[in-house]
């Protein structure tokens, strides 16, 4: 990353927009991990069938994100963010915080929402425009509050 950044010039590079997308990488892996942990959980378990249907769900979201983080790979130079009003470290901590939060959450179903405001960020950064940015990053934050509400 680099040290001459201003405060306000998040994904405005194309090494920012990879190291986005390294991020949403880790968080799918992330996703995949813990929807397996609850697939392999023994049928003896105190696991409804609805947890199991969730890690289903899951996967099929994991492979959502990863579809956008390989667009996000392939297509760096367009898809940076001019004017985004948040630095990229804050950026990156966010994402690296919601791959932690994948891992521990113990109920597989509050997972969704923040899964689904992580595919939103991935298409956001795409799109390289930076309202719709900055609202998939407050999506995620909010997303965090209601887990940490629960």
């Amino acid at each position: 990353m680099k040290t001459d950044k201003t405060d306000h010039d998040g994904l405005a590079s194309v090494e920012d927009i990879m190291a986005l997308a390294a991020q949403l990488s880790a968080c799918a892996g992330a996703m995949h991990e813990r929807a397996l942990v609850a697939i392999r959980t023994p049928p003896d378990a105190q696991l409804s069938q609805e947890e199991r249907d969730h890690a289903f769900a899951l996967l099929d979201e994991e492979l959502v994100l990863r579809q956008h983080v390989h667009a996000l790979y392939l297509d760096a130079a367009r898809a940076t963010v001019k004017g985004l009003g948040q630095p990229q470290e804050h950026v990156l901590k966010l994402t690296a915080d919601a791959a932690e939060k994948i891992r521990k959450i113990a109920v597989i179903a509050n997972v969704t929402g923040l899964v689904a405001a992580l595919v939103g960020l991935a298409g956001a950064a795409a799109s390289g425009v930076p309202g719709t940015v900055s609202l998939a990053l407050k999506d995620v934050r909010e997303r965090f509050k209601a887990i940490k509400a629960q």
